[in-house]
């Protein structure tokens, strides 16, 4: 059977972890990036996934996957366990997402993390058109029945992480699906530019 696309964020992050790191992938889903990841870098992934459905189809490849929340059960890590660990499009479904930041730097040496920026410019241009919560590429999903409870856009999470004292040690943007590239999170246009964001991040 013919493989999907991989997804730009998938191979972007790819790009960032060298090869056999140790990993893990908060929020792993059906295993996409966990796979990509073991096949092509020798990555010595685990994931972590609150869906059973998910931690199945995880487990059905060959993956190694335990169920379990963000919120609640990265504390079960040990510190520094991790070369990197994964937040792909997750951070916005969680419920403390300041504490789940601080919990991936410290299990990990590195966090990868990317998210939807409410700050892009279709975004804005919809509510000050039409002033209903639009729906886009990387918001998929109506308000009523998505599962992001704390949406963000780039310059919020920019300062989040200076509060934090972190460094952000790189960072990609994407709109309408072309690959990556590379930006200055801290200047404003690209803040209008980007449907989405990754950020690489370490402790400073």
């Amino acid at each position: 059977m013919k493989r999907p696309p991989i997804r730009q964020d998938f191979r972007a992050i790819q790009q960032l972890v060298r090869p056999q790191a140790r990993i893990l992938d908060v929020g792993c889903g059906e295993g996409d990036l966990l796979e990509l990841l073991s096949r092509e870098s020798r990555a010595d992934g685990r994931g972590l996934e609150i869906s059973p459905g998910g931690v199945s189809a995880c487990l059905a490849r060959g993956l190694s996957v335990m169920q379990g929340d963000a919120d609640r059960d990265l504390e079960d890590f040990p510190s520094g366990a991790f070369d990197y660990v994964v937040l792909s499009q997750t951070l916005q479904a969680v419920i403390n997402p300041r504490h789940v930041l601080g919990e991936l730097l410290r299990i990990g040496d590195r966090a990868i993390v990317s998210l939807p920026n409410f700050g892009h410019w279709r975004v804005r241009l919809d509510l000050l058109l039409h002033g209903r919560m639009p729906v886009t590429g990387s918001l998929p999903e109506p308000w009523w029945s998505t599962p992001n409870i704390h949406l963000c856009t780039i310059r919020d999470f920019v300062e989040l992480t200076r509060d934090m004292g972190l460094q952000v040690e790189a960072c990609f943007a994407f709109a309408n699906g072309r690959p990556a590239r590379a930006i200055d999170p801290s200047r404003a246009i690209e803040n209008l530019r980007a449907e989405s964001a990754l950020f690489l991040l370490a402790r400073s």
